[in-house]
């Protein structure tokens, strides 16, 4: 078994039909298919999670239509990488007429520069270039290279797919055809495969591996107890980090405290760093609770520095306090709002000159001129309150801040209304 390659390997299909999910783009009349059977076949990016069959997907395109393959992968190509393989792919096109296919392996890696060294030779038609991304390609790949691609979006795989993939496993692998392979349950293998192919074949090697038997009956309990972690599918500088921090500030705002410590769950378990979590809450308490609960941002304050003095494990504890009381609170986004107008109000006004009753005067000549000479101190007056002018010319009576329809800011609204009286039109 030592010299035997992994399963993952020894099962890479050879042929579209072998080829498992993305049935969408290689099923029967799916369009990627049809390009492929055309022979008219676009640069692409193949965009899609870990272990979906990115790479097998490119390696099947090259034999397929009978193309020269070249195999890059950005982690550890560079610039003089991609041009001695285009400088070969170049000679290979002027002695045959079958334009060579080069795969460059997690594209998104690439710099500015690398990229622009591709661009090239997709444009003068030297290759077909396939990039392979588990990244958003908007963001990850230069507008010019992306625009002379077509973009597949790969899915990961359905329980239908893993599950077959399991059974030609095993009733197709050498080594595996030699072992009597009960499959009991499936559901600790689907789950701790994450819809990746690849990491399937992985666990499922390994549990058959650990019994040292000639005959294995697999269920869940026997899978965990050989998988001793479960590492979290979660890349703290991917896409699925991105993904998963905005289910987690939705749920928080849409109010569902079960969804939004789950979704903290799953940070945690994909070992977030705790201070990057407490510091968005500390943004959330202000934008989307704001004065409908002014101590929702106090307690994501004393959750900030709680965490940065506590640490992991416990700091999870003050986390999910300040999540489940964050999403159970009031919302309102009047604050976020209020700023949001006054900016744009400020964008169109340019600098207006402050008015001379508000202005400081610490000289005499300042003083002079009526630096503050009209200006109402607010505490001499009853209540604490005094009406005067505090906008620029010309700005009087403009309404930035509408408190929100909840009962803090409802008492907040009818003071303002009271002081303001028909000004603002409370």
């Amino acid at each position: 078994m030592a010299t035997l390659p992994p399963l993952a390997e020894r099962m890479r299909p050879a042929s579209l039909d072998e080829y498992s999910g993305q049935k969408h783009l290689v099923g029967q009349n799916a369009i990627l298919r049809k390009a492929i059977e055309s022979g008219n076949l676009p640069s692409m990016i193949l965009w899609g999670p870990p272990g979906v069959g990115k790479t097998t997907l490119a390696y099947i395109i090259s034999q397929q239509l009978q193309r020269p393959f070249f195999s890059l992968s950005a982690i550890n190509s560079g610039v003089k990488d991609v041009r001695e393989v285009i400088e070969k792919a170049a000679k290979l096109k002027e002695s045959q007429d079958n334009l060579p296919v080069l795969f460059i392996d997690e594209i998104h890696r690439f710099s500015k520069s690398q990229q622009d060294s591709l661009l090239g030779a997709v444009e003068r038609g030297l290759v077909t270039l396939i990039g392979a991304t588990t990244e958003n390609p908007s963001f990850e790949v230069i507008s010019a290279l992306l625009s002379r691609c077509q973009v597949y979006i790969l899915k990961s795989l359905s329980e239908d797919d893993l599950i077959d993939l399991i059974n030609r496993a095993l009733s197709a692998d050498e080594f595996l055809l030699h072992k009597k392979v009960t499959i009991k349950e499936h559901e600790a293998l689907l789950r701790l495969s994450g819809g990746d192919a690849r990491r399937l074949l992985n666990v499922l090697e390994l549990v058959i591996n650990a019994s040292g038997k000639e005959s294995v009956e697999i269920t869940n309990a026997f899978v965990l107890e050989h998988v001793q972690q479960n590492m979290a599918l979660y890349d703290k500088a991917g896409e699925q980090h991105y993904d998963i921090i905005s289910a987690f500030i939705k749920s928080i705002r849409g109010s569902d405290p079960n969804a939004a410590v789950y979704w903290l769950a799953r940070m945690i378990a994909g070992g977030e760093d705790p201070l990057f979590i407490a510091r968005r809450l500390l943004i959330l308490a202000s934008e989307d609770i704001g004065n409908a609960n002014p101590n929702a941002l106090l307690l994501a304050n004393n959750c900030f520095q709680a965490v940065n003095v506590i640490g992991w494990p416990e700091s999870r504890i003050v986390l999910s306090q300040t999540v489940t009381y964050l999403a159970s609170c009031a919302k309102s986004n009047a604050s976020y709002e209020a700023i949001n107008r006054a900016s744009q109000l400020v964008e169109r006004t340019g600098d207006l000159s402050v008015p001379l009753h508000l202005r400081n005067a610490p000289t005499k000549l300042m003083k002079n001129i009526g630096y503050g000479t009209e200006y109402k101190y607010s505490h001499a007056y009853e209540g604490n309150f005094e009406e005067q002018e505090y906008f620029p010319k010309g700005l009087s009576g403009t309404v930035l801040y509408e408190p929100g329809n909840n009962a803090s800011e409802q008492k907040l609204r009818e003071r303002l209304k009271t002081l303001w009286k028909n000004k603002y039109k409370y």
